[in-house]
């Protein structure tokens, strides 16, 4: 299994428009971040996790010409904001299925309307088939076999996702004990960290590295990170040995 991080920044992503902070100033590209989103390929299948505002230049740096599905984590729009941008693998592979909690679907049904109303279709629109995903319910796509972790995003719930001893879990802020077993006994983890200073709905550094020492996680990689993390480089120093700050164009691998 091959991941790719499309996009390791929060909502805003990094450089924050207008902004003079010192990391929205850096020249080193591993401080420059798209909104959080990764593909994975696995039994020759490509999936991708959220397709938010920056989609169109991620598929374009990571040369994909192939979505075999989009996984959504939820509805928040740096993370849904891109659907229009699947028109072209639309135009050469037919529609393309979504995964997504059945309140995500609604919403991106109201939002993406010329998508999913078939009586008023636009033409040259997207098309997708949509799949719930059910809670506590594992799903497969094309036999890849996928766990939904249901946590929580200040009052909003969303899903993480378990592939294999892979899981990528983002927008977290608290998660209940059931949930975390499921996070056991993983060789890599991506986890959200947005910043040092606490947070009303993310994870902060600390409460990321208290989570992980539950979890035991043989690698974690952190995601969903805001310039208020500080620079890369310096960051990564402090990290235990087995902790990293992802970046954008990231490739790593796992069973």
């Amino acid at each position: 299994m091959k991941i790719t991080f499309l996009g390791t920044g929060t909502s805003t992503g990094i450089p924050f428009i207008g902004s003079k902070h010192p990391v929205c100033l850096s020249n080193d590209l591993k401080d420059k971040r798209l909104r959080a989103s990764v593909k994975i390929d696995i039994n020759n299948s490509t999936l991708i996790i959220d397709c938010g505002p920056d989609f169109r230049q991620q598929m374009i740096n990571s040369n994909c010409d192939n979505i075999d599905a989009i996984i959504f984590s939820h509805e928040h729009a740096d993370h849904t904001a891109g659907l229009d941008d699947i028109r072209p693998f639309c135009f050469k592979q037919g529609p393309i299925p979504i995964y997504a909690h059945s309140r995500v679907l609604e919403n991106l049904s109201k939002r993406f309307d010329y998508i999913f109303n078939e009586n008023h279709k636009y033409p040259g629109a997207p098309s997708v088939y949509s799949n719930e995903i059910i809670p506590n319910k594992s799903f497969e796509i094309n036999d890849i076999n996928i766990t939904p972790i249901s946590y929580m995003h200040a009052k909003l719930q969303v899903y993480g996702f378990r592939i294999h001893d892979f899981a990528y879990v983002t927008d977290l802020k608290t998660i209940d004990n059931q949930e975390i077993e499921k996070l056991k006994n993983l060789e890599v983890l991506v986890l959200n960290a947005i910043r040092i200073e606490k947070h009303f709905s993310h994870l902060n550094l600390k409460e990321a590295l208290d989570l992980i020492s539950l979890i035991k996680p043989k690698k974690v990689f952190l995601t969903h990170i805001s310039h208020l993390l500080g620079f890369h480089s310096e960051v990564s120093k402090d990290l235990p040995e087995n902790v990293y700050l992802s970046y954008d164009g990231l490739v790593i691998e796992t069973n």
